[in-house]
């Protein structure tokens, strides 16, 4: 059977940890950050993990990582 490609975009966005989880960056933290507060963009720096129900989409895209 031929190997399997990584989507490249998928391996920029995504990392997984030492158990097995995937991190992700959180969304709306690129732009327009003025009308948003301290608190809000605070939560939104920090990664969160990939919720069970994406993780066959994620597994699809990084077939050699999970």
């Amino acid at each position: 059977m031929p190997k399997v490609k990584t989507k490249s975009g998928a391996k920029k966005r995504f990392k997984v940890t030492g158990t097995g989880k995937v991190k992700r960056k959180r969304a709306f933290k690129n732009h327009i950050l003025t009308k948003k507060e301290t608190k809000q963009k605070r939560r939104l720096s920090n990664k969160a993990v990939v919720r069970a129900e994406d993780m066959k989409n994620v597994k699809f895209m990084l077939p050699y990582a999970v």
